[in-house]
């Protein structure tokens, strides 16, 4: 499981950085939360290699597992708490909850188990 959620997050990193215009059109949501930033995205894109290189290599080292996970878990929750804020303070409606739960939410359980 380890290795398809590293595998899947270094996808959507690269996705991200190849091709950001199309990444951000593609992703549901993702238009209605402001202009096209290529610099944003591609800031973004990197961080989500770091996540999935970390989980590959928390998959291939399990002594090490805790020290690779801690840090990309930590992130995956805080951007998922982060959606949860936004419907909060009425940022956003909660019509976004379940849309942003297969990309923002599940990752951070995934993370977390």
């Amino acid at each position: 499981m380890a290795t398809l959620f590293g595998v899947a997050l270094l996808g959507n990193g690269v996705s991200m950085l190849v091709s950001p215009e199309a990444w951000y059109v593609a992703v549901p949501g993702v238009t209605t939360t402001g202009p096209f930033n290529q610099h944003f995205l591609r800031d973004i894109g990197l961080i989500f290699l770091f996540l999935g290189g970390a989980f590959l290599l928390g998959a291939a080292r399990p002594d090490l597992r805790v020290t690779f996970w801690a840090a990309p878990t930590l992130w995956l929750s805080g951007h998922a708490l982060f959606h949860f804020w936004e419907v909060a303070v009425g940022i956003c409606s909660s019509a976004v909850i379940p849309r942003d739960f297969p990309a923002v939410t599940l990752p951070a359980i995934i993370g977390s188990s």
